[in-house]
């Protein structure tokens, strides 16, 4: 059985283009963390067998919430891992996020020898068009030394490097077994210590990354991040700089016409990708996750009570969980650490 956990916020027609693809796309059950969920988006989850959802919300924490966004994910992913464990058999456990798609090989990822206890699914990134007539099919690759050549040429790209021509990660997700000692991250498994636990890639294992796909999703993301706690850390250059923009457009009492102005001008300078161009020159993967063959099996209706049980248990335990060392000290005094 394969499961995957997400910390969420999102409007329903994402969330069911992601739990939808997730499921035809390798996928047995799925644990979503709702933050600030719309009634419709809870309702919808609440009626998928293949789904267990969770509300954080004040009684979640039990508590103050941890500011930063990053450190919510890695506490409701290891939260969630460590519940299963008293659950059910999980031969393998994803941590993705509300934008992520996995396609799973299941040959593959059966046939993973056991001495490898952590495996990474490489990236795909949906090209950024300001519409598409309805969910992205075509997806960037990492491209050839050449390829990228080609495209500084064009003034497509102002460096030859595959980090200039991703918007988003190019570091994959991460699925462990459960049996494998360690702590499951947003990019990487570690140890107690923080330090990186070695993983293996296998063709076959990929993720479709849906991220700032069209100008309305950029301006979700950005506006979400931006009000979701401090910056995340690893946003530099470019990222950062969206980051500080739409933090700043939130403090500002703007017109609507202006605001959306602002937001598009955003968009066309650091998002939108050239389609006609890379399709054209062969640049790009046609992938409709909606058209993927996997059956689910899911959790039964009492395994989920068992992990709802489990989850909602011991609630302050996530206070010991190594990744607080990353804590300074206001915010540990904040959470009362």
């Amino acid at each position: 059985m394969i499961v995957t956990v997400t910390t969420a916020r999102d409007r329903l027609p994402n969330v069911q283009r992601f739990v939808r693809g997730n499921l035809a796309g390798g996928v047995d059950h799925m644990v979503v963390v709702l933050e600030d969920p719309a009634p419709d988006v809870v309702d919808w989850l609440g009626a998928q067998p293949e789904v267990t959802a969770f509300v954080a919300d004040a009684t979640w924490w039990q508590g103050p919430r941890p500011e930063r966004l990053n450190m919510r994910q890695w506490i409701n992913a290891n939260r969630v891992r460590n519940a299963l464990a008293d659950v059910v058999r999980v031969d393998w456990f994803f941590h993705l996020d509300g934008d992520e798609v996995a396609q799973i090989d299941r040959d593959v990822l059966d046939g993973v020898p056991q001495r490898h206890g952590v495996v990474r699914l490489g990236v795909l990134e949906a090209v950024s068009r300001p519409s598409w007539p309805g969910d992205p099919t075509w997806f960037k690759r990492d491209l050839t030394d050449g390829e990228l050549a080609l495209l500084v040429q064009l003034g497509v790209l102002d460096e030859p490097r595959n980090k200039a021509y991703f918007r988003g990660h190019r570091f994959g997700k991460i699925g462990m077994r459960p049996d494998t000692a360690g702590w499951i991250g947003l990019h990487n498994a570690v140890d107690d210590d923080l330090e990186p636990l070695p993983h293996k890639r296998f063709d076959g294992l990929e993720l479709l990354h849906y991220e700032s796909w069209s100008l309305e999703d950029f301006e979700r993301k950005w506006s979400n991040l931006a009000t979701a706690g401090s910056r995340p850390p690893n946003f530099q250059d470019d990222r950062g700089s969206i980051y500080e923009a739409f933090a700043q457009l939130a403090s500002m009492d703007l017109p609507a016409e202006v605001r959306e102005r602002t937001v598009r001008r955003i968009y066309e300078r650091t998002c939108e990708d050239p389609f006609e161009t890379l399709r054209d020159l062969g640049l790009l993967v046609e992938v409709d996750p909606a058209a993927g063959k996997h059956e689910p099996s899911p959790l039964s209706p009492a395994q989920q009570d068992q992990l709802r049980a489990a989850v909602e248990g011991p609630r302050g335990s996530w206070r010991s969980y190594p990744i607080l060392r990353n804590l300074d000290d206001e915010e540990r005094a904040t959470l009362g650490l």
